[in-house]
């Protein structure tokens, strides 16, 4: 059959194609030292690639070309998926191929001549400031959960961290005294970060109760046992919720990182906190409210400025 019209295996493809993909994964948790969420997605994008070549007929990783990669890409789109999660498969397939290449495995990355489709580029959503006030101001919540979850919104927009960063806490990371907090984030590369008052006032009521016994984690259940990223996720949208607030962590993240920036017009400050290593990352949120630099512009450029009773002055 083409690659145009068979597709992947049910099962998972030959041992010939996943052994090399075993070595890479490896690579990338002992040596890259990447999350489980991002090396399970390499796995998961290269299985689904192996497959298809797999059933195309092709013997291996050095029998591809350009036309087989650009057929899974193809592939994919028929199979339904974004411009994005192909972009994503791609973008797998190119890492991988230039790992066996220093590996000595290869000798040419076809994948590397094939685009992706072209992906509209979502603006983060963000919370307004007084939509932030009304979720986190307010009377000190009373109970054990509650207390935590409030730390847990505090923490997370105070310092703009990653779901996974903030999961990952343990006691030892926090400087209250000093309002820092030492992250460890994408890639393994630990950040100091500043906690702001609110926060240290909601993390000191919360260690106050804390349950932990030896467990090291900040964030801990009822049972003294480190909260998962799923706990967490749905602790933060049930606080929101009785708010009637739809909110995620990565939310709070993109607010903190709005809010500062609207604030102080650093975008190499707020590259550093965020722990972003391209600015790149980092400019999207220069696009997230054109409404108040314009009303900015419109406040203070001299060609800006109304005159009394009338339109801008010419």
């Amino acid at each position: 059959m083409s690659p145009r019209t068979s597709p992947p295996p049910a099962a998972s493809p030959l041992p010939a194609w996943m052994e090399p993909v075993d070595t890479f994964v490896r690579h990338l948790v002992h040596e890259r030292r990447l999350s489980a969420h991002t090396h399970g997605a390499y796995r998961r994008d290269l299985s689904a690639a192996a497959g298809y070549f797999a059933a195309a007929g092709k013997s291996g990783w050095t029998a591809l070309g350009a036309a087989e990669v650009q057929g899974f890409a193809a592939w994919s789109h028929r199979n339904g998926l974004s411009g994005r999660s192909i972009q994503r498969r791609l973008s797998a397939l190119r890492t991988f191929l230039d790992f066996l290449i220093r590996e000595g495995l290869a000798d040419r990355n076809p994948a590397r001549s094939v685009r992706a489709p072209k992906v509209a580029r979502r603006l983060p959503k963000a919370l307004d400031p007084d939509e932030t006030a009304d979720l986190l101001d307010g009377d000190p919540p009373q109970g054990y959960e509650a207390v935590r979850d409030l730390a847990i919104l505090e923490l997370l927009y105070s310092s703009g961290l990653r779901l996974g960063e903030v999961q990952g806490l343990s006691i030892g990371d926090l400087d209250l005294a000093s309002g820092l907090v030492s992250v460890l984030g994408k890639g393994s590369k630990r950040r100091i970060v500043p906690v702001g008052r609110k926060a240290r006032e909601a993390l000191g009521r919360w260690l106050a109760i804390r349950r932990g016994g030896e467990e090291p984690a900040v964030f801990v259940s009822r049972s003294g046992r480190r909260l998962g990223a799923r706990a967490i996720q749905d602790r933060v949208r049930r606080f929101a919720a009785r708010h009637g607030i739809d909110l995620h962590p990565h939310m709070l993240r993109h607010s903190f990182a709005s809010h500062l920036l609207e604030s102080s017009g650093d975008l190499r400050a707020v590259q550093e906190l965020l722990g972003h290593a391209d600015l790149g990352t980092t400019q999207i949120y220069t696009h997230l409210d054109f409404q108040h630099l314009a009303a900015v512009y419109d406040e203070a450029h001299p060609r800006a400025r109304r005159v009394p009773g009338g339109g801008p002055r010419s």
